[in-house]
């Protein structure tokens, strides 16, 4: 959702000097760990802008440290944000840290920390995504890169945002894979960190805006692969990359 109702600042809310690790906020101190998980939250979500995914304050990133989601704040711009403004949560929603509203958005994140195994999440308004959204109840088997994301990405089906509806058609979605759809909104990522998670964001847009250009040449249409030459990579990519020795 974009979260442009306000900055989500409280009176007496954060601002001015950069607080140290472990100093106190609401709720408890901040953890060492938490300090530097928001630091790289902050700088994930400042990607999303420069990256062209998402415009002003719409979408959202979170991380999970220990029982406690770091998440962005409601309708703070990204480049604003400070140590000062570090925003937690329970898995039940109930704020931990910080003097900000979280993202309206929490439902859908804390959604997917219930129910897999990440530790991750990225939201997102792309372009080429969205527009995917709005045609297809599935993006068509473009590019094997789909396998990255555990097979054919499907598309969630509507619901207005901050909702549990939402956040059950998207959990459908995702349902044995990384990254999914919301039909006319966006997108949605998670993985066992950050990095991995906004990766799979960039590589589901990529996808889309391949798909698009494709299948926009008149009288053409673009050649698909199949479930199985998708499954095919998927166990190519579990070998994939430098091992450690």
């Amino acid at each position: 959702m974009a979260e442009q109702r306000g900055d989500g600042r409280e009176a007496g809310g954060a601002g001015g000097r950069a607080r140290d690790a472990g100093e106190e906020v609401r709720g408890r101190r901040v953890r060492d760990e938490e300090a530097h998980a928001w630091a790289e939250l902050v700088e994930t979500a400042r990607r999303t802008v420069f990256d062209g995914l998402v415009v002003g304050t719409s979408g959202n990133v979170s991380v999970r440290v220990g029982g406690t989601v770091l998440v962005t704040p409601s309708g703070v711009p990204y480049d604003r944000l400070t140590p000062d403004d570090v925003t937690g949560v329970d898995l039940d929603g109930r704020r931990v840290l910080g003097s900000l509203v979280p993202t309206s958005e929490l439902p859908m994140h804390l959604a997917v920390y219930r129910t897999t195994g990440a530790r991750a999440v990225v939201h997102t308004h792309a372009v080429h995504a969205t527009a995917v959204s709005t045609l297809v109840d599935e993006l068509p088997l473009i590019h094997y890169m789909a396998a990255a994301l555990g097979g054919p990405v499907r598309v969630a089906r509507y619901a207005t945002y901050g909702t549990d509806e939402l956040a059950e058609n998207m959990l459908r979605a995702l349902d044995g894979r990384t990254g999914c759809l919301l039909q006319n909104h966006g997108t949605v990522t998670h993985g066992t960190t950050l990095a991995q998670a906004y990766d799979r964001t960039a590589q589901l847009e990529w996808m889309c805006r391949v798909w698009l250009a494709a299948s926009s040449v008149p009288g053409r249409s673009p050649n698909l692969l199949s479930p199985g030459q998708v499954a095919e990579v998927g166990e190519r990519l579990r070998g994939y990359g430098q091992r450690r020795g």
